[in-house]
């Protein structure tokens, strides 16, 4: 069997593919990936002997337009990109797994549709997927009228602002590749039965009743890489730092963040690890209870540290949970703060209020998350999180095929 792997996003919506292509070739097929053309999604599948197809414009670059695209153009792009490089890379497989953005999975699916293979909507996010429990995330300049509060109608609200974006750019790719348009484009996207690709533990299924959704454990690479010789000396001179690190996100103001993270950091009596990420951190002096990483093994490192404080992606709240430490979320954007929602539920860190963290904010959430309370907690959730996402999401794949 041969999967194709589509996705368009950050680094958390290209590393779970990574995972899954590893164990779909442990188990005899044969899997590629379709993702951003950044040079850091290239090196790391190339990294682990992943093919990759790159497919439209840097995601990268995108957090860095200013003034934005408007979402209709942005979208127009990527459906279109969609078309343009995932057909190809489609000849031969059995298969297409289609996740990221809203407008690059229902271009891919498409393609599925176009060259006559069957597909699997996955998300690694439960507030993608409709919930009579929690309202929908408004989309960027779109917010919901104030007046309406119940969660199904703004669920339908929901439904039409995606049509009303991405709806055309879809529709006329669609019609010019032979398919007919789409009436719906969010329910296209999610289809009868998707996967939601999240651990059960710290983000149990509580949505609406009739969508059939497989929930297989989140899809996680297990990483053997070694922590570079420098940073493990850096951990063991000193008692475990503090982990400062916001991943994909650009952070505009970044050398503020920074300044803030290592003062509240040292208010605490903690050294700190900053890394680096699209945020560009670096140390704001020469101290030496500061380090400063790059991309480094996660898995390893954050079993070594006090505190994770991070944006809030998928992957990485899913990485500290797994590694017992407490967190402190800094949301961002998306999904992010539904993340850090769930972090404080579970009680293994804090919620920080809002994207831009000061002084005082985040020597407030530190003190909570490195509360012994908070790390004996963060240990306990710890031991009850899965860790075979990806084998079963590999086996459902094989069965249906």
């Amino acid at each position: 069997m041969r999967a194709l792997l589509s996705t368009y996003g950050s680094r958390g919506d290209v590393e779970p593919l990574a995972g899954l292509a590893l164990r779909l070739r442990e188990l005899g097929a044969e899997a590629v990936v379709c993702a951003p053309p950044d040079e850091d999604f290239a090196r790391r599948l190339a990294g682990i002997g992943v093919p990759m197809v790159p497919v439209g414009p840097s995601a990268r670059e995108l957090t860095r337009q200013v003034p934005p695209p408007s979402m209709p153009q942005r979208a127009a792009e990527i459906i279109a990109s969609q078309f343009e490089s995932v057909v190809a890379a489609a000849e031969g497989c059995d298969v297409l797994v289609a996740t990221g953005a809203m407008p690059a999975a229902a271009g891919a699916l498409s393609v599925a549709e176009k060259v006559g293979i069957p597909s699997v909507s996955v998300t690694f996010q439960q507030i993608t997927l409709p919930s009579p429990h929690r309202p929908p995330l408004a989309y960027r300049g779109r917010s919901f009228p104030p007046e309406v509060t119940d969660n199904r109608a703004l669920w339908d609200l929901d439904a039409q602002s995606v049509d009303e974006l991405f709806g055309e750019a879809l529709n006329t790719n669609r019609v010019a590749n032979g398919l007919p348009p789409v009436d719906g484009v969010r329910d296209y996207v999610i289809g009868d039965r998707p996967w939601l690709a999240t651990d059960p533990v710290l983000d149990p299924w509580n949505g609406a009743p009739e969508l059939d959704v497989v929930q297989t454990g989140a899809w996680v690479v297990p990483d053997l890489a070694p922590l570079p010789a420098e940073l493990t000396a850096f951990l063991d001179a000193g008692a475990p730092p503090v982990y400062v690190g916001f991943g994909s996100m650009p952070m505009h103001g970044s050398a503020d963040v920074a300044q803030v993270a290592v003062e509240a950091v040292r208010a605490q009596g903690r050294r700190l690890l900053l890394s680096r990420g699209w945020a560009d951190l670096t140390s704001v002096d020469d101290q030496d209870d500061c380090f400063v990483v790059g991309d480094v093994n996660h898995q390893a490192l954050f079993g070594r540290v006090a505190a994770v404080v991070h944006h809030g992606g998928a992957g990485t709240t899913t990485t500290a949970t797994r590694s017992g430490a407490p967190q402190v979320v800094v949301p961002q954007l998306a999904d992010q703060p539904y993340w850090a929602g769930r972090v404080a539920d579970l009680g293994i860190g804090v919620a920080h209020d809002g994207p831009t963290p000061t002084f005082e904010s985040l020597s407030a959430a530190l003190q909570v998350a490195l509360a012994p309370e908070t790390t004996a907690r963060a240990k306990d959730v710890a031991e009850r999180v899965r860790t075979d996402g990806t084998t079963a999401a590999a086996k459902l794949l094989l069965d249906a095929v």
